[in-house]
C-alpha cells in the first residue's frame, strides 16, 4: 500500500470531508457535510464515465427506490400514533433522501479514484485523524460540557426550519449531552457529532481504522503516539456511559482473537489483561459499575421497539416515509410531560436503532435490503485476511450489531459506507494485480 504526502486535486473532496470535519461542525454542517461535498464529486464522476460499480450496488438502488415510494405514505398515520402532516416531516424525509443519494455518490467516487490519486493508506490515515478529532471532542465534552454556540447555518435558516428538533441537533454545535443516566446529571460527550450515541458509534469505527493506519502500517514513533492516544481515549469512552460502544469494543476484541494468528492472539490477551487490570484499579471502574446497575433506558427501548414493529406491520412494504410519535410511553398512556410525570412524552418511533428506523420509514422490505447489503459484504470479503480486509469486515459486523441500538443517521452511515468503499477498493487493487 503506497502512501504519498501530497493530496491530488481529485482527492480534495474526501480530504475536505474527513480532515476538515471540525470546520464543518463549527459551521453547523457536520453531519450534512457529505451532502455538500457530493456535488463536486458527482460532477467529476459524470466526466469519468463509464464508472465501476461495487458489488451490492443494486441493493442500495432498491433501498433508494423504496425510500422514494415511501413518500406516498407521509400523510398517513399508523394506529396508536399522533401528529399532523407538517414541514418537519418533509424536512426529515428530504434530508434522509439527500443523505442516501450523497452516500451513493461518495462510494462510487472512492471506488473510481485510482490508487495513485488517493492511496488506500492516505484514506485510512484521514480516518485516523478524524479519530483523534473525536477524542478531542470527547475530552471537550467532559471539561466543558456546557459548551455550545449558534452556528452560521443556524443563524441563516428561518426559525421554522432551525426550530425543528431533528434539524436543531444537526446544526447547533454542542460539546455534550447532560443526562441523568446514573441518577444525577452527568455529561455524555458528543462533539463533533450530532448525538452522544453517534459519538460512540463513530469512535468505534474510527478506532479500527486508526489502528490499521497508525499501528499496523506505522513506524515506531507513530505506534508510540497511537498507544498514548488510545490510552487517553479510555477516559471519554468510559464517561460516555455508552453501553452499545462498550459492547462493540468487546465484539471487536473477540473478533480479532478469533481471526488473528497465535502470536498476535497472545499479544492481544496480554494487552487486554493489562488494560482490564488498570481499569479495575482506576476510579473509572466505579462509573462502569454504576452504569451497569442503571439500565434505565431498557424500558424506554422496549416500548419504542414494540410500538415501532406494531406500526410498521400496517405498512410492511414501503413504511411511512418518516418517523411518527407514539401515544404515551413506557410510564404512562398520557401524552406529553406533566408536573407529576416528568418522564412522560412522545418517543419517536424508530429512534432506538437503524433497524427500527428503517421498519417505520421503509417497512420490512427496506430493513431487509439494508441487512442484506451489509451481511452480503461480510460474506463476500470474509476470506480477505489483509489488515484492510479484516478491519472492513469488522466494521460491517458492527453495523449489524449497532442497527439494534444506534441510528445510522447521520454521520455513522457515512463512516459505514466509507469502510465499505475501502473493502471494494482493496478488491479492485487485487483484481488489477
Amino acid at each position: 500500500m503506497g502512501h504519498v504526502r501530497g493530496i491530488r486535486p481529485v482527492a480534495w473532496p474526501i480530504a475536505a470531508l474527513l480532515l476538515g470535519y471540525p470546520v464543518w461542525w463549527a459551521l453547523g454542517l457536520g453531519g450534512l457535510s457529505v451532502i455538500v461535498v457530493a456535488a463536486p464529486m458527482a460532477v467529476i464522476l459524470w466526466r469519468r464515465r463509464p464508472l465501476k460499480v461495487p458489488p451490492g450496488f443494486g441493493l442500495w438502488l432498491l433501498l433508494l427506490a423504496g425510500l422514494l415510494l415511501s413518500s406516498l405514505m407521509l400523510a398517513e398515520m399508523p394506529p396508536d400514533t399522533y401528529g399532523e402532516l407538517g414541514p418537519g416531516r418533509f424536512i426529515g424525509y428530504l434530508m434522509r433522501l439527500a443523505l442516501y443519494l450523497s452516500l451513493l455518490v461518495l462510494v462510487l467516487y472512492l471506488g473510481n479514484l485510482h490508487e495513485h490519486e488517493l492511496p488506500q493508506l492516505t484514506l485510512i490515515r484521514m480516518l485516523g485523524v478524524l479519530f483523534i478529532t473525536t477524542i478531542a471532542g470527547g475530552l471537550l465534552g467532559l471539561v466543558a460540557p456546557g459548551f455550545e454556540f449558534t452556528s452560521p447555518i443556524e443563524m441563516a435558516l428561518p426559525d421554522w426550519i432551525s426550530g425543528n428538533s431533528f434539524v436543531h441537533n444537526l446544526i447547533h454545535p454542542t460539546a455534550a449531552q447532560t443526562q441523568k443516566v446514573l441518577g444525577y446529571a452527568a455529561p455524555r460527550p458528543e462533539a463533533p457529532f450530532e448525538w452522544a450515541n453517534a459519538w460512540g458509534s463513530n469512535l468505534s469505527v474510527l478506532l479500527i481504522w486508526f489502528v490499521v493506519g497508525w499501528w499496523v502500517y506505522g513506524g515506531a514513533r507513530r505506534r508510540l503516539v497511537a498507544v498514548l492516544i488510545i490510552a487517553l481515549a479510555v477516559v471519554p469512552v468510559i464517561h460516555s456511559l455508552n453501553r452499545g460502544l462498550w459492547i462493540g469494543l468487546g465484539v471487536a476484541a473477540l473478533y480479532l482473537l478469533v481471526r488473528s494468528g497465535p502470536r498476535a492472539r497472545t499479544t492481544m490477551c496480554l494487552v487486554a489483561g493489562a488494560g482490564a487490570l488498570a481499569l479495575a484499579l482506576s476510579p473509572l471502574w466505579s462509573i462502569v459499575a454504576q452504569r451497569l446497575d442503571s439500565p434505565h433506558s431498557n424500558d424506554i427501548r422496549a416500548f419504542t421497539v414494540s410500538a415501532t414493529v406494531a406500526a410498521a406491520a400496517h405498512s410492511p412494504v414501503i413504511g411511512y416515509g418518516n418517523t411518527r410519535n407514539a401515544v404515551g410511553n413506557h410510564n404512562s398512556a398520557t401524552t406529553g410531560k406533566t408536573m407529576w410525570c416528568g418522564e412522560c412524552g412522545h418517543p419517536p418511533l424508530g429512534s432506538d436503532g437503524q433497524l427500527w428506523h428503517l421498519l417505520i420509514t421503509q417497512g420490512f422490505v427496506g430493513a431487509g435490503l439494508y441487512v442484506t447489503f451489509f451481511a452480503g459484504t461480510i460474506a463476500r470479503y470474509w476470506r480477505d485476511r489483509t489488515p484492510v480486509g479484516m478491519a472492513g469486515v469488522l466494521v460491517m459486523i458492527l453495523v449489524l450489531l449497532y442497527m439494534f441500538v444506534y441510528d445510522g443517521l447521520v454521520t455513522p452511515l457515512s463512516l459505514y459506507l466509507i469502510s465499505f468503499a475501502l473493502l471494494w477498493r482493496a478488491s479492485l487493487t487485487r483484481g488489477s494485480a
